[in-house]
């Protein structure tokens, strides 16, 4: 549950009760083709930190940090307050000035630890605080990073001062108890294991270990198993005491208050707290002082080399760099744009477009201590590393000597501007923002320097810190040589076999417990402005869902195209997903380049991503930048012209990617899974192989854009800054002409049966660390009259890992697992209800033993009125807390439409859920769970096979 600056280490965190969007995007792309995002990004890379802080002086001319005040209480608590009033909720933060740069060999990992302990309870309330974060239906979650911890939840504004008491509860009070960290060590085993599964992770650790050999920030964020299996109490304590103080801390609110009345809150609330002793907290850290000097001893000519199981090669450039507060860091984030943003980057146009990689991503990380340049490379199909690694030096190299253009100075400012505007739209993004920079340099207003520096970069900034930071004797580089080659295949033929563990779980907690030790909060929930969108449709059929929203100068664009991959011929499979990522490559008046140039230039974006049930469009742009936005959108979708030079690196590039694919055990359970309970011929069965690949002809693609992309079976929705009239004109203009003829495809999807009995399937992928396992059976549809009351049921069965029943028993009690979840996967056609989590390989059997328990014990014996209320506030305060955020809000508008649900349903979703009673719940329970008719998938290691199938 830690963040670090890598895109490879995914924000993983404790998923809280977000069920909102998740749930209603899930339902319509249908266990999809794509990997699921973590809706807070890593916040430490410099490209995208800054996409979080910047704002273009042609936009905002004002200050980031106009209205941002800032006080320091007699104990030392720094207290940043924003007010934001654009919907009724607010985000409480507490960063803790403590991450892994804190520590050392043999305690690696221990802020890591200390984070994960936070939630087990204090001295006043002796209770999971993941249960009282969800019963007051908070967006709750952590990370660890290398130079902080932080703390933050979402909620609507009346629930404000309950949030500040929990935090400045577990401030000084939390209690760690022997048998709570010893159950969360296994946890954290379980999580590092996670990591270990990706060769990314393991290169990246062995890169970073050379590039920092005396400093914590070549330590793995998280730490490492053997450190975390040596943590005793009074360790993790004595980290507690020393670190976690309100002088060492940084309170940031975001959002709807009053800041007058809410700091003499926060000085009633956490004024008391005592600051550290004098001399009590120490560093921990061997200190930048002692880092190795640039270059010592490593060159391009000895890269470090593993040779270890894994789906592809991968090569890692690091360069050392200055801390954040150094002048050079606005201008190395410019110079990262130019060399790797998108199709025109210098990089992206030598490797990826030749065919050498199949991927590039870099980030400028700048930090208290120091910072680096990484570059991250997948290796095109049996292309050379070290080909690769010459042609990335010589790029480099000729940017340094012909230097770079005024052009694509302007425009990687443009994108960064753009981009930061973009992802500072909701009040814990800003939150965020402050939270960095007070803890990383010491001052909330470092991205008003930090601006001003950036729009003074010259073409000759740019070429002097390439010269300056880029050399060839600086550099750290990895290799990752695969040893064996992974399975292209997922076929294992499923086994009926019972498990036969006999399991008893606990106790459930009871939800009076939870509510005894909750805050007093007026429950009565602010009323939320009833809003609703704009709708209108073109004589060709395309509707059209409007909601202006002037808080800030973007456009949000949702959309959907009923052209997913349940329409892929079984002989063909990605054809669908070949055709929506291949929309952009060129047009009849356009050609890649040029549509990628006209988005750039102005640093909007628009992305296709292709799902079961349908083809999702995503766009964003200033709201001046929208007309461009749209030209380029209807372009694409009427005009792609698909050609053969860029279909055929595609292919490369997608036969790469699911190599890698089926080295994931999370993408071998899901397939085997699916494949387990959908049959031959369903539209849900056929996934993509590297035969299916090969077959695909660009005449195949050209049919099934002509076929499948149709305005009738097309919606879009925008929310933003934007005049009514103007676009729907500008929609007419673009669209109008948008051809239809013939009835739209129809697919009739085939009743499936449950298994008889349990089926386990357990693929093996020798090697893992970690194991995956999948749960489930066909489920209930969007159109259920089950599917408010399912909803409920699954918030008190495996809604969150904290505060659900399967995580208070599987997660947190036995420490079985790092994350637990379950959902009602409802689609148009058809749902599916699905478990899952992540293990160590020897806890796999006991954990699906007990969950099948659990399920059997909620089946029999229903659950409680008291759990129900808690479940429903939970999901009701969520949703209200998700239409703060325009990306969320603009999704909800969509896909009630592309339902077919009245426009209301915006509004009167939490009537429903509030309208469920417990005798609708227990009768969810009895006829939807079935923990004897289970398909049970189990991918990781071969012992797997041996323990759990019987």
């Amino acid at each position: 549950m830690y963040g670090c600056s890598k895109f490879y280490s995914k924000f993983y965190k404790y998923p809280l009760p977000l069920l909102l969007l998740s749930l209603w995007l899930i339902a319509v792309f249908l266990l999809s083709d794509r990997p699921a995002h973590s809706q807070h990004p890593v916040i430490f890379t410099n490209k995208e930190k800054y996409q979080l802080t910047l704002l273009a002086k042609r936009i905002m001319p004002s200050t980031l940090t106009e209205n941002v005040r800032k006080t320091v209480l007699e104990n030392g608590l720094t207290v940043l307050t924003k007010e934001v009033h654009t919907a009724p909720v607010v985000t409480v933060q507490v960063w803790y000035k403590v991450g892994s740069r804190n520590e050392e060999p043999g305690v690696n990992g221990i802020a890591h630890q200390l984070e994960h302990m936070m939630f087990k309870g204090t001295r006043n309330r002796p209770i999971q605080f993941g249960r009282l974060f969800s019963a007051l239906g908070s967006d709750s979650n952590a990370f660890t990073s290398y130079d902080q911890t932080a703390y933050y939840g979402t909620v609507e504004r009346n629930k404000l001062k309950a949030l500040l008491v929990l935090e400045a509860d577990r401030m000084r009070n939390s209690q760690i108890e022997p048998e709570q960290l010893a159950s969360e060590k296994r946890v954290v085993i379980s999580e590092l294991q996670g990591y270990e599964n990706s060769p990314e992770y393991r290169l990246n650790r062995a890169v970073m270990q050379a590039v920092f050999p005396n400093h914590a920030y070549g330590l793995p964020v998280g730490g490492t198993k053997a450190d975390v299996e040596k943590f005793e109490v009074e360790q993790v304590e004595k980290y507690y005491r020393n670190f976690y103080s309100p002088d060492n801390a940084v309170l940031v609110i975001v959002g709807d208050f009053q800041t007058a009345n809410t700091l003499e809150t926060i000085k009633e609330v956490f004024g008391k707290l005592p600051r550290q002793e004098a001399g009590g907290r120490g560093q921990g850290s061997r200190g930048a002082e002692e880092q190795r000097s640039r270059g010592e001893s490593l060159s391009s000519s000895s890269p470090i080399v593993l040779r270890e199981p894994g789906a592809g090669r991968l090569l890692q450039v690091v360069y050392p760099l200055p801390d954040a507060n150094q002048p050079d860091v606005p201008t190395l984030d410019v110079m990262d744009y130019i060399l790797t943003e998108g199709r025109n980057s210098r990089l992206y146009q030598a490797l990826v477009e030749s065919g050498l990689a199949s991927e590039l991503t870099a980030s400028v990380t700048s930090l208290r201590e120091s910072g680096w340049y990484e570059l991250l490379v997948t290796a095109g199909a049996k292309q050379d590393l070290k080909k690769i690694d010459s042609m990335l030096s010589s790029a480099i190299a000729n940017v340094a000597e012909k230097g770079v253009t005024s052009e694509e100075v302007e425009q990687a400012k443009t994108q960064l501007t753009a981009d930061v505007i973009l992802s500072n739209r909701d009040i814990t993004s800003q939150a965020m923002r402050l939270g960095t920079d007070e803890t990383t340099v010491g001052d909330y207003r470092y991205t008003d320097r930090y601006l001003a520096a950036v729009r003074l970069v010259k073409p000759t900034d740019v070429v002097a810190v390439i010269n300056k930071y880029l050399t060839k004797e600086a550099r750290t580089v990895g290799f990752f040589e695969p040893t064996q080659k992974r399975i292209t295949e997922v076929a294992d033929k499923p086994h009926s076999a019972q498990t036969t563990e006999n399991f008893s779980p606990g106790a459930p907690v009871l939800p009076s417990e939870v509510m005894k030790y909750l805050p007093p909060v007026d429950l009565a929930t602010d009323a939320i402005a009833q809003v609703l969108p704009q709708e209108f449709k073109l004589t060709n059929g395309l509707r059209i869902l409007l909601l202006p929203d002037r808080s800030t100068p973007t456009v949000t664009l949702s959309g959907y195209i009923q052209a997913g991959t349940e329409f892929d011929p079984e002989n063909k499979a990605g054809l669908a997903a070949f055709v929506a990522d291949n929309l952009l490559n060129g047009t009849k008046s356009k050609d890649v380049l040029t549509i990628a140039k006209v988005l750039g230039e102005r640093g909007a974006s628009l992305d296709f991503q292709t799902y079961r049930e349908g083809v999702h469009i995503e766009g964003d742009s200033l709201a001046d930048d929208l007309p461009i936005l749209l030209e380029i959108l209807a372009d694409v979708v009427k005009n792609s012209t698909f050609p053969s030079k860029e279909l055929e690196l595609h292919r490369q590039q997608t036969l790469t990617d699911l190599q890698q694919e089926l080295d994931e055990p999370s993408e071998v359970a899901r397939r085997v899974f699916v494949q387990s309970i959908y049959p031959k011929k369903h539209p849900l069965h056929t996934f993509p192989t590297e035969e299916s690949l090969q077959q695909i002809q660009r005449q195949d693609v050209i049919d099934f854009k002509t076929k499948h992309y149709r305005p009738d079976t097309t919606v879009l929705a925008l929310v933003g800054d934007f005049d009514l009239d103007k676009v729907r004109s500008l929609i007419k203009n673009k669209f109008g002409d948008w051809e239809v003829s013939g009835q739209a495809p129809t697919l009739k999807y085939p009743p499936v049966a449950m298994p008889k009995k349990m089926v386990s399937v357990n693929p093996v992928l020798p090697d893992k660390a970690q194991a995956v396992t999948y749960m489930g059976y066909t489920g209930i549809n969007r159109y259920d009259p089950r599917f408010h009351a399912a909803l409920v049921l699954n918030q008190i069965l495996g809604g969150d890992t904290l505060s659900s029943r399967l995580g208070a028993e599987v997660r947190d009690r036995q420490g079985l697992s790092y994350g637990i979840y379950s959902s009602f996967q409802a689609g148009k056609n058809v749902g599916t209800f699905l478990i899952e989590m992540q293990t160590s390989p020897e806890d796999s059997s006991k954990a699906i033993a007990s969950t099948r328990q659990m399920l059997q014990q909620i089946h029999q014996q229903g659950v409680t009125a008291l759990e129900v209320e808690t479940a429903k506030r939970t999901l009701m305060s969520n949703y209200n807390v998700s239409l703060a955020n325009p990306e969320e809000l603009t999704d909800r508008i969509l896909m009630n439409e592309v339902y077919g649900l009245d426009k209301v349903e915006l509004h009167s979703f939490t009537d429903k859920i509030q309208k469920v009673t417990l005798t609708q719940v227990n009768q969810a329970a009895r006829e939807l769970l079935h923990p004897d008719r289970i398909v049970v998938v189990t991918a990781g290691p071969s012992v797997l096979a041996e323990k759990s199938i019987r």
